[in-house]
């Protein structure tokens, strides 16, 4: 007689090491773009990463890290490791679960399963796993170091826990599983908190086992209840404990005179002393109930407890500091995320909504020399009340969501709108693109890598796509297959086991359909985010295993031998998740992939000995902070986050030498830049002042001049700037002198520099930038990437040069005759020698959106090197350029984009007709077949197809100069059927002069 248990747990087991070699087999070796090139750095050295933190997540990978051996290379790999074997582990503990409701819905009896059932289990059960295994939102998470592998982990061990503990007879043993689920929570919090989504549909499991006749009113108590302990956790015990604390805190020192931490002391001993007493007369009085809830809050508390790792290494002054949460009343700032505002959840505003008044609420404390002082006030913004609603879904207020919430809802300019586009906005973009869409991807199929790519179904199988998409290698259709099966399982489940249905319906609403009400997402997000709803997903991989049993089930009604229809049932079944691993294996295959770093080396490359670099968003800073941090390349160069330098703490961190680079000099003090002041400094021509020192204005800040304060109905001073030409003093014989200016530019030099504010108003973080370029008086080269200089308000153009991906401040004024002014020499020797450009000339890799977006950045940077070596008469220079970018990044691996075809007018320049020629037809065709398909599918046309269209039109000329009659005409025909003869190509080219 087949042993049970033996064969769940081996084949259980089995499926882990399945799952973990396919994971291994495909992570990414080093840091990959977005959050992992920051996790890896900060758990590297336990750092502070951006709130809430996941110091459990830090302390875990970090122990991974030991496994390098030392080895900084070989650091990201095992932390990538670790990810992969928290994701085997989630599919070992999907299985356990998977059997366990099987066994329920065949209500099964310990050590009394049949051979025909036996098989059935683990036929679901590794049908099910095998399908989540190769699911492409899950995979994606597997092979990098990200939150989110982990806390799938602890999802899928908290369930099954859940389910195991609901087939435990003895009482006693029932509470110790049940203080051990709680004691997985609060480790989970040191992750992520999605976990603690599970508890309202978990609470279910509670219900149905104590209560022997369950109806729909007990039920939904039940679910609220568990609603009730997912508050208590998530808005009480996370922020609520921390923000009493800092209130007595705040107490004891401000009112009574204390000295700091005392308001701490006391707070711990009264709760912990409280706590304890609880426990205590709980055992005395014998009331179990109670004794369970105290200690599963103590064992929460206790996992909670990684927290304090976040204080510890903050005090520490790590590199990577963000927030700096020294103290209470920062930590609390730390974990309530206030950096990251908030999203209205049931009542708010419509976008149309006008201000009506912004008045001072609630004051902000930080800590001073002798007391915490009052540096700013909440801000409070009442709006109209006529253009609020309940549930707001179109409520962000700003210019680029307005004209997308109008695009969407098919809105004019200044219609308003009503109520039903609130509810269609929801349905239609929040669950519709945002979810469901996702949720397809998954279990149906998904057309492409391309941002806001359509799911895929049975009928899209036979349709013709372009090259550009068939080729494209997240180009997978399962069938429908896996959703096919699961919505079988489900019917099959709330036949036969209604109790368990409604369990795996409620983990599914909630970590899917309630998670986007609660995001509140807002109409365009900077990258897909269906990574955050894999726990709905592991709920529907759940009913995949029902369908296989619903298949079994219904063969044995044919053959009456339900062992051979169990076999029957997992082989037809088997295909689906072998589908979906020869679909997705080649788009989730990482291996061999270093861009991500090797771009972030090619940035710090460009620097200079001690230089300063800005930087913008996440991809353009997490992967130079790995590089940085982890493989310690270039560590003397201090990089600066534009958007952090609004924060007082950031700007603090910058006064202090980090690795290799020294301090940063400042003239303004903390009192010109703590929290709360110089915040915005609006811009008031005043008449008769056309310019005014750079030097001079931060030497009236700095004295809080009332030259230069703004009245206003806040309690904090607001200063201006009284005009928007600052200008910049040079001592130009000096820094020849020096060699701050590059050999061959001295002709340049100017003896003083206009930096003009480009916008109404400066930003503390530009303010400190004026201030660092006038105080570092040209000592560190200060260098910019393009999303920074783009960003900043002052115009930094015309004295900048570019010197390969960077651009770096220089004493000089841009010749008018240039677009683009490139030291050419210095460039060229960074690009040709100091650059990496591992592995982008393989065909065989996977390069994502994201790869393909900085291959585009770095085409253009050729292009704009080649062209200033054209206008230099540096022709064969230009043209190794030129060849360099097709070697390393070659149609097949990388495919052509804007910038390639920006670089044909030079190709024709260089004599590189054949070069040229391949680019134009091979957009052209892309461009063509492209718009054929949107046209078909009555989808507006992608942005990128719309400039490729118009760049052909650029090229029609350009051919016909050069004798390529045939092709130009051929271009043309097609560009009159598909566009007209109006199109212009808006600019998309660059002329050179």
């Amino acid at each position: 007689m087949i042993n049970y248990r033996k064969v769940n747990n081996l084949t259980g087991w089995v499926l882990f090491l399945i799952a973990s070699l396919v994971y291994l087999l495909t992570i990414e070796e080093t840091a990959s773009f977005w959050d992992p090139g920051e996790f890896i750095a900060v758990a590297y050295k336990l750092q502070v990463p951006h709130p809430p933190g996941a110091p459990f997540f830090l302390l875990i990978y970090r122990m991974f890290s030991f496994f390098a051996l030392g080895d900084p290379l070989e650091i990201a790999f095992w932390m990538n490791a670790g990810s992969a074997l928290f994701s085997g582990f989630t599919i070992l503990f999907l299985f356990w679960s998977i059997t366990l409701l099987g066994r329920k819905l065949f209500k099964l009896e310990k050590d009394k399963e049949s051979k025909g059932h036996t098989i059935a289990l683990m036929g679901a059960g590794i049908i099910g796993s095998l399908v989540y295994t190769f699911s492409d939102s899950f995979w994606f998470s597997a092979v990098e170091s990200e939150v989110y592998a982990m806390s799938s982990f602890f999802t899928a061990i908290v369930i099954w826990a859940f389910l195991k503990w609901d087939v435990i007879e003895n009482p006693k043993d029932e509470n110790r599983y049940m203080i051990f689920i709680a004691y997985l929570v609060g480790l989970s919090i040191g992750v992520h908190l999605l976990n603690l989504v599970t508890l309202p549909a978990l609470a279910l499991v509670v219900y149905f086992k104590k209560y022997k006749n369950p109806n729909l009113k007990g039920a939904i108590v039940a679910f609220l209840l568990g609603g009730v302990a997912l508050v208590a956790i998530n808005n009480i015990i996370i922020p609520g404990l921390p923000s009493l604390a800092g209130s007595m805190e705040i107490f004891f020192v401000n009112s009574i005179g204390l000295p700091f931490g005392s308001g701490i002391i006391f707070f711990i001993v009264l709760f912990l002393g409280g706590l304890i007493a609880a426990v205590i007369y709980s055992i005395k009085q014998e009331k179990v109930i109670l004794n369970t809830v105290l200690l599963s809050l103590t064992f929460i508390l206790i996992g909670y407890g990684s927290y304090s790792l976040i204080i510890i290494r903050s005090n520490a002054n790590p590199p990577i500091n963000e927030n700096a949460p020294k103290d209470i009343i920062s930590f609390v700032s730390y974990l309530k995320r206030e950096q990251y505002g908030y999203r209205p959840l049931m009542h708010g505003q419509y976008f149309t909504a006008e201000v009506q008044e912004q008045k001072e609420g609630d004051p902000v404390y930080a800590k001073g020399d002798d007391k915490y002082e009052i540096v700013d006030y909440e801000m409070v913004t009442e709006y109209d009340p006529e253009k609020t609603t309940i549930l707001p879904r179109i409520y962000s207020t700003q210019a680029q969501h307005k004209r997308l919430y109008r695009q969407k809802l098919g809105l004019r300019e200044g219609e308003e709108p009503t109520f039903g586009d609130n509810i269609a906005f929801m349905l239609d973009h929040q669950l519709g693109h945002m979810y469901w869409r996702y949720f397809l991807w998954n279990f149906s199929g998904r057309e492409s890598d391309i941002t806001d790519a359509p799911w895929m179904g049975i009928t899209n199988a036979f349709e013709d796509y372009p090259d550009f998409i068939e080729n494209n290698k997240a180009h997978n259709n399962y069938l429908m297959l896996p959703l096919l099966l699961g919505l079988i399982g489900l019917l099959f489940q709330a036949k036969y086991d209604t109790k368990s249905f409604w369990l795996t319906t409620m983990l599914f609403l909630m970590m899917g359909v309630v998670l986007v009400l609660y995001l509140n997402s807002p109409p365009v997000e900077p990258r897909e985010r269906d990574y955050i709803y894999v726990g709905s997903f592991y709920a529907f991989a759940i009913w995949i295993g029902m369908g296989v049993l619903a298949i079994a089930h219904g063969l044995a009604k044919l053959n009456k031998n339900f062992a051979v229809a169990s076999i029957m049932a997992t082989l037809i079944a088997f295909p689906v998740p072998v589908l979906m691993a020869s679909q997705n294996y080649d788009d989730h295959d990482r291996s061999d992939r270093y861009f991500s770093v090797d771009s972030a080396r090619n940035f710090l490359a460009s620097c200079e000995e001690n230089a300063i670099l800005f930087t913008g968003g996440d991809n353009d800073t997490f992967p130079l902070w790995y590089v940085q941090e982890v493989e310690g390349f270039r560590t003397d160069v201090r990089v600066i986050v534009l958007s952090y330098f609004d924060t007082d703490w950031y700007v603090e961190q910058m006064t202090r030498p980090i690795n290799k680079s020294a301090a940063l000099p400042f003239s303004l003090e903390k009192k010109n830049f703590k929290r709360g002041t110089n915040d915005i400094l609006f811009v008031n021509d005043r008449q008769g002042l056309e310019m005014i020192s750079i030097k001079e204005y931060l030497r009236l800040l700095k004295n809080e001049s009332d030259l230069l304060k703004v009245k206003s109905g806040y309690t904090n001073t607001i200063y201006q700037v009284p005009s928007r030409n600052l200008i910049l003093e040079v001592d130009s014989a000096e820094v020849i002198q020096k060699g701050v200016v590059p050999e061959g530019m001295e002709n340049l030099t100017v003896n003083h520099m206009n930096l003009r504010v480009k916008g109404n108003y400066l930003t503390k973080g530009n303010l400190m930038l004026l201030d660092l370029i006038a105080t570092n008086n040209w000592e560190r080269p200060i260098y910019f990437n393009n999303t920074s200089l783009s960003s900043i308000s002052l115009d930094l153009s015309n004295h900048v040069v570019m010197e390969g991906l960077t651009y770096r401040l220089l004493p000089v004024q841009k010749p008018e005759n240039v677009d683009e002014f490139v030291n050419t020499d210095l460039a060229y020797k960074n690009v040709t020698e100091n650059f990496a450009y591992r592995g982008m000339n393989n065909p065989d890799n996977y390069f994502d959106e994201e790869y393909r977006r900085f291959t585009s950045n770095h085409r253009s940077m050729f292009n704009s090197l080649t062209n200033a070596l054209i206008m230099e008469d540096k022709l064969d220079m230009a043209a190794d350029i030129q060849k360099l970018s097709m070697d390393k990044f070659p149609n097949e691996a990388i495919p052509y984009d804007l910038s390639s075809g920006q670089s044909v007018p030079s190709l024709f320049e260089l004599g590189e007709d054949d070069m040229a020629l391949d680019i134009i037809e091979v957009l052209s065709k892309r461009a063509f077949e492209m718009l054929q398909f949107y046209q078909e599918k009555n989808r507006a046309m992608d942005r990128e197809v719309m400039y490729s269209l118009e760049m052909m039109r650029f090229f029609v000329p350009l051919l016909q100069e050069r004798g390529y009659d045939e092709l130009a005409t051929e271009i043309q025909n097609n560009l009159d059927k598909v566009m007209g003869t109006s199109a212009s190509p808006r600019g998309i080219l660059q002329n050179r002069k």
